[in-house]
């Protein structure tokens, strides 16, 4: 816009009634939101990005689409831009995205995000998901010291699906048997007494289901603590690592002073507290709730909607940095 341009548009604020400034700042504060996600976005951008069709790094700027800065590759002849290839590709009205990160945040349901930011709820929904995909894989690669192992379980949800297997339950329901059954899909929850939380959905709870996704969590030199499982004591020696069952049963919960279990069913009691607020969650989406939880659970006190912008945009380190500073 031209400087003559903008003094005529700012004499006309003049005779524009309340409810007109009102709107008029709305829309500002939403452009304003929606500047922050493309220079959040733009920044994570290498200096020379690799064409993520070809990988090559020939290229020019073509451009702008959506307001992102769109390139061409010389050798594919293929655009992209900051976002393609990524989960939050294609997706509209960036200036409710802060917004809606909020509502996560407080734990909202995807009809009442809809309802706060002002979408639909399909909308809701996809966001939802999109957000979460890149937060669902982040998982500790190694843990240290005294690490502590545990299943939790959740009630298998088909929640969404017009054709069930059994009959429908209403509000997440209970389940039919007692106890562990196949009604319950456990999940394996392990936690280092630095507070890295690696949990995944199992199968079952033989030591041909728990070894492979908990051994390449611990460094040879760990001090692993669980219950009394039999499946744990095979895992460990197996592997070669130091043991410390608690037999939970007999009535015994610390060993020594020092090797207990109850971090990580603090943590477990946590989580399960935090989802009954959705009213089951279904089977199938249950990871990408997981590794919400763990994001919230990492963050802690310092969460904030660009912090979780960013871990959307898998951006680990920059959150590690954001938090330090």
């Amino acid at each position: 816009m031209k400087s003559t341009e903008f003094k005529a548009w700012m004499e006309l604020i003049e005779r524009m009634s309340r409810n007109q400034r009102d709107k008029l700042r709305k829309r500002l504060e939403g452009k304003e939101n929606t500047d922050e996600v493309i220079g959040l976005i733009e920044r994570n951008q290498e200096d020379k990005p690799a064409c993520p069709y070809c990988r090559a790094n020939n290229l020019y700027r073509w451009g702008k689409a959506s307001e992102l800065q769109r390139y061409r590759c010389r050798q594919c002849n293929r655009t992209f831009n900051a976002l393609t290839g990524t989960p939050l590709a294609r997706l509209r009205h960036k200036d409710k995205w802060f917004e809606y990160e909020q509502t996560m945040i407080e734990g909202l349901s995807i009809r009442k995000s809809a309802d706060n930011c002002g979408i639909a709820k399909n909308t809701s929904f996809k966001w939802r998901h999109r957000f979460l995909q890149i937060p669902a894989t982040h998982q500790p690669s190694k843990m240290n010291g005294i690490v502590e192992a545990d299943e939790t379980y959740f009630l298998e949800s088909f929640k969404g699906q017009r054709r069930l297997p059994r009959s429908a339950r209403k509000r997440g329901g209970k389940a039919v048997k007692k106890g562990t059954s196949k009604e319950q899909v456990p999940v394996l929850v392990v936690r280092d007494r630095q507070g890295e939380t690696a949990n995944c959905i199992l199968h079952g709870t033989s030591a041909q289901q728990i070894e492979p996704v908990l051994i390449p969590l611990l460094n040879k030199d760990v001090i692993l603590c669980t219950d009394g499982l039999p499946t744990y004591k095979q895992i460990a020696r197996q592997a070669n690592i130091v043991h410390r069952p608690v037999n939970i049963a007999a009535g015994q919960r610390v060993i020594n002073n020092i090797y207990h279990i109850q971090n990580v069913n603090a943590y477990d009691s946590r989580l399960k507290q935090w989802m009954r607020k959705f009213n089951g969650v279904a089977t199938r989406y249950l990871r990408s709730y997981l590794g919400w939880h763990r994001m919230f659970d990492r963050l802690g006190q310092s969460i904030t909607p660009i912090l979780c912008f960013i871990a959307s945009l898998g951006k680990t380190r920059q959150v590690q940095q954001l938090i330090v500073t």
